[in-house]
């Protein structure tokens, strides 16, 4: 649905820019924002290669495995149906730390991984989701960033006086986001129990 939104809307500027005779603004537009999408992505890339080098220099240096056992107890709350030492707690514990500094990116690969490794333990149902897949997607999805890193390097890119003015309304949106999804998740987990 969403591509037929933009394609409609792409047409209908293609359209009315063709009917007042400026074409070429069309052209120029595309050029300007390929450009600046070029030069927005290889600065981010920068940011995005330190904060992966940190936390890959972290894992080596067994500050994961440290965080993995210090926040035991609220992954165990969470995911109650996951083994403490299984290689699902190590990822969800890096994707969390990836989405906590705010790479939202750089946690991609380890979210991919920790569904993997939960999709091991789900040998019940293989076609449906857990309800650790289930969980985990909503704290993913709603997770807390107390660092919004590629934000704050977004804002410096383009010359903010002030880049770091988000931290605090980014962490107080996200822990109401994180909130609601783990409640909601919670909720509607046991309406489904209740349900079967």
């Amino acid at each position: 649905m969403v591509n037929y939104v933009w394609l409609s809307m792409m047409v209908f500027g293609i359209l009315v820019a063709g009917a007042q005779g400026h074409i070429e603004v069309v052209t120029k537009a595309a050029l300007d924002g390929a450009q600046v999408a070029v030069k927005t992505s290889l600065s981010l890339i920068a940011i995005i290669t330190f904060w992966l080098g940190i936390m890959k220099l972290a894992e080596a240096a067994g500050l994961i495995q440290a965080l993995a056992r210090l926040v035991r107890p609220v992954t165990a709350f969470l995911f109650p149906s996951v083994p403490k030492d299984h290689p699902a707690m190590g990822a969800i514990v890096m994707n969390l730390s990836a989405n906590i500094l705010g790479l939202g990116n750089a946690a991609t690969p380890m979210g991919l991984i920790a569904m993997q490794e939960l999709q091991k333990l789900n040998k019940q149902r293989p076609d449906t989701a857990s309800e650790a897949m289930c969980t985990f997607l909503a704290i993913n999805t709603g997770c807390i960033t107390l660092i919004p890193t590629t934000i704050i390097g977004i804002r410096l890119l383009y010359g903010s006086q002030d880049p770091t003015a988000v931290v605090g309304t980014t962490i107080f949106a996200t822990l109401c986001g994180m909130t609601v999804a783990i409640l909601a998740d919670r909720i509607l987990r046991s309406l489904y129990r209740n349900r079967g």
